[in-house]
């Protein structure tokens, strides 16, 4: 039987606890650069890959960016994130490129509420294993790829992070 969950990784495993406690010593810019960067090289190409001609997750990524210079108002910027998860909604039969796509929509919408980055995670974990591993393996074999793309998620905000910050964003987290 195939294996297909929407996303990977738990709230509770101790990788996840990681990244959400360096994740709340951030600011909100902060967490934005790095989950967009990250969103960018780790699992916009696999929706690319597979829907070459669609453009709205990358949309979608450069309209937090710009949001975020202060060149694109939130409404905007809110419009084509929402397309970027059409182009989720739309890529069903692609189970890589359907959780690319809602991993970067939850990137780009950082902009609003800060625990949106998580998304990244739990949806990039699933693009990131379906895309390596298809869905024919052992839940085991999931969990490994969405342990270590967290921690690897983990590793760069540890690169992209201000020592001390002053203003760390306030993120609650629903789960």
């Amino acid at each position: 039987m195939a294996y297909l969950r929407k996303t990977l990784g738990r709230p509770d495993a101790p990788y996840v606890q990681s990244l959400m406690a360096l994740m709340q010593t951030q600011s909100k810019a902060t967490l934005i650069r790095w989950c967009v960067a990250y969103a960018r090289e780790n699992v916009l190409p696999i929706y690319e890959r597979a829907y070459s001609a669609d453009g709205r997750p990358r949309q979608a990524l450069d309209a937090a960016e710009a949001w975020l210079r202060g060149t694109l108002q939130f409404p905007l910027a809110r419009k084509l994130i929402l397309q970027a998860h059409a182009a989720a909604r739309e890529a069903a039969n692609h189970p890589a490129a359907q959780a690319a796509a809602r991993a970067a929509a939850q990137a780009a919408s950082s902009i609003h509420v800060p625990s949106h980055a998580l998304g990244l995670a739990f949806y990039g974990a699933a693009a990131v294993a379906y895309d390596r591993l298809g869905l024919g393996e052992p839940a085991a074999a999931y969990e490994g790829i969405a342990a270590a793309y967290i921690s690897d998620m983990e590793a760069a905000l540890r690169k992209a992070a201000v020592p001390n910050e002053p203003n760390p964003a306030r993120i609650v987290w629903h789960f």
